[in-house]
């Protein structure tokens, strides 16, 4: 991923009011391995039931506004991010909802999915299997697994842009 300044995440929102946006808080950006992500995605750390993801979409930066859902899955099973398909203990990946953007969102509608709590999906498609003779070379693994982040972030968005 490019690297990103403040201005050009808050420049990139497409579904936050002016009122969100001024309250949003941007994680440390001198501590991030650009090169290590597909997507910057983080918490709130004041509200910590909003989420954001900042991507590089047809050559600029796109922001989504996310907001976690309120119920957990109960404690036993698993689940899978949308975004990574990693499978995870349910309370581990979330239901997050997107408003839509421009009017749509005004009114109240918004779109969803299951997507890892910390929005942590650039780090888990990192950490692959030992080399072994029956599996993919682990570059190769990592940049098949990069790109299917990628397109489904692009359904994603879509969604949230409709």
């Amino acid at each position: 991923m490019q690297p990103l300044t403040e201005a050009e995440i808050r420049g990139s929102f497409t579904n936050i009011s002016e009122h969100e946006l001024e309250r949003m808080t941007l994680p440390g950006l001198h501590e991030i391995v650009w090169e290590d992500r597909e997507f910057l995605g983080w918490r709130d750390a004041h509200a910590i039931h909003r989420g954001y993801i900042v991507y590089w979409r047809e050559g600029r930066p796109t922001g989504i506004l996310l907001k976690a859902g309120g119920s957990h899955a109960r404690p036993g099973i698993s689940a899978m991010c949308t975004l990574c398909r990693t499978p995870r203990p349910a309370g581990q990946v979330t239901l997050f909802t997107a408003p839509r953007a421009g009017q749509a969102g005004i009114d109240g509608s918004t779109v969803g999915t299951y997507i890892c709590s910390d929005l942590g999906c650039s780090a888990l498609i990192r950490i692959v299997p030992a080399r072994s003779e029956m599996l993919p070379d682990p570059d190769v693994l990592v940049a098949s697994r990069a790109t299917g982040i990628l397109t489904r972030l692009d359904s994603f968005t879509n969604g949230v842009l409709r």
